[in-house]
């Protein structure tokens, strides 16, 4: 499938998507958000692909935020509905069943980060730069800045930078717990490649379970979570792949799972 804003490649088990507008420092416009939908569920629904990893094109940025050009003339009608749709593309990308990463290479600020963050986790070259600079432009962030930001680095230091606006650089965002890890920009996607290797040769059953519990549980009380926890467990004793994993294990080989 073709796209005018971002690119989508697979090779086994991994599907790479783009974000293709390196001459606007790949921000996101309204075409963007959608390509990125369409993108995504187009790997959602491909069997061949158990991981994503999203990244941006060129050298400078991931994303470096919402279209400025695009919203400068947008009215109170247009801008809501250009953040529900920023919201629920995003929404799809943190709760599709299959691991998405994000490979952060510069400038990952408003969108940027809020698209960062969505992703399952998150690792970054030395040179990105992180921030919700959004209240320097006279507005709040709009797709889930103010909602993920604060569950990922708590509410302290989320408010510190959605209130004043700063960036951060990347050591900031690893010691904070932004970001997974920092790497050398020449080594990025190797490193996260790796990553995604090592995930697609696990139980992609056990994977998909583990991020459903996480998902959920993070959206009700500790207790209704174990309880969920304990049933997605129990759910796995029905699967070929819990048997394969354990015989694998009892033998001292190499598991074959098939994804059943």
């Amino acid at each position: 499938m073709e796209f005018a804003n971002v690119i989508l490649e697979k090779k086994p088990g991994i599907a790479l998507l783009t974000i293709n507008r390196p001459q606007a420092l790949n921000a996101l416009n309204k075409d963007t958000l959608l390509d990125i939908k369409a993108a995504i569920q187009d790997a959602r629904d491909d069997s061949s692909i158990n991981v994503i990893i999203i990244t941006g094109a060129g050298n400078k940025a991931f994303v470096a935020g919402a279209d400025i050009s695009f919203m400068l003339n947008i009215n109170s009608v247009e801008a809501r509905n250009f953040a529900r749709l920023g919201q629920k593309v995003f929404r799809l990308i943190e709760s599709i069943d299959k691991p998405v990463l994000a490979a952060i290479n510069g400038f990952a600020l408003g969108g940027g980060c809020e698209l960062a963050m969505a992703c399952d986790f998150r690792i970054c070259t030395e040179n990105s730069k992180f921030g919700q600079p959004e209240v320097g432009l006279g507005v709040t962030p709009g797709f889930g800045g103010t909602q993920r930001l604060p569950r990922i680095v708590g509410s302290g230091m989320a408010n510190q930078l959605i209130y004043t606006g700063d960036n951060i650089d990347a050591g900031e965002a690893l010691r904070i717990g932004l970001v997974n890890a920092v790497v050398p920009a020449d080594k990025l996607m190797d490193h996260v490649n790796k990553i995604a290797q090592r995930i697609s040769s696990r139980s992609q059953l056990a994977v998909r379970f583990c991020k459903s519990a996480v998902i959920e549980g993070l959206q009700i009380d500790i207790d209704r979570a174990m309880t969920l926890e304990a049933d997605i467990f129990a759910l796995c004793f029905a699967t070929e792949d819990q048997k394969e994993g354990m015989q694998a294990f009892i033998e001292k080989r190499k598991a074959n799972f098939t994804g059943k």
